[in-house]
């Protein structure tokens, strides 16, 4: 994998993670790289939350893959902590390099030292591919999700 570092996000990012949030057929009919001010004011809403993590890999200077860990205390399962991982987007480029691995890799650990004991996501019903990618990594497909829209 060579060079990765895997940091928070800062603002000057926001471009290409929209860039990356944009690119397939899904988020190009939700997001709008041609406005960066929502983005970049979800950015400050995420930073001064500190269950939120806003990570990007970088690779030889260039962001190349992003996502956000979110930290959910809880009462449910005896009061455990969990952790949702959400936006996880690899840029074209670097699909099938080990990023995408070694990125939810980091956060699984990430929740490991935040005392999780269970890490969640969803992935949306047309993403085959990221099913079958999320369970070679151990993750089980165990429940229906819902989502209304606001």
């Amino acid at each position: 994998m060579g060079d990765l570092e895997i940091r928070a996000a800062v603002a000057e990012d926001i471009p290409a993670i929209v860039g990356m949030l944009a690119d397939d057929p899904l988020g190009a009919q939700r997001e709008s790289p041609d406005d960066l001010s929502p983005y970049l004011t979800a950015l400050e809403r995420l930073t001064a939350d500190p269950n939120q993590r806003l990570v990007v890999a970088v690779r030889e200077g260039h962001v190349v893959g992003t996502l956000q860990l979110t930290i959910i205390p809880g009462l449910s399962r005896r009061g455990s902590t969990r952790s949702v991982i959400e936006g996880v987007r690899v840029h074209a480029d670097e699909r099938g390099s080990g990023l995408g691995t070694r990125f939810i890799e980091w956060a699984v650990e990430e929740s490991r030292r935040e005392n999780c004991q269970l890490v969640q996501l969803t992935s949306d019903s047309t993403r085959t591919d990221a099913h079958r990618f999320y369970e070679r990594l151990g993750f089980v497909a165990s429940h229906v999700g819902f989502k209304l829209q606001l």
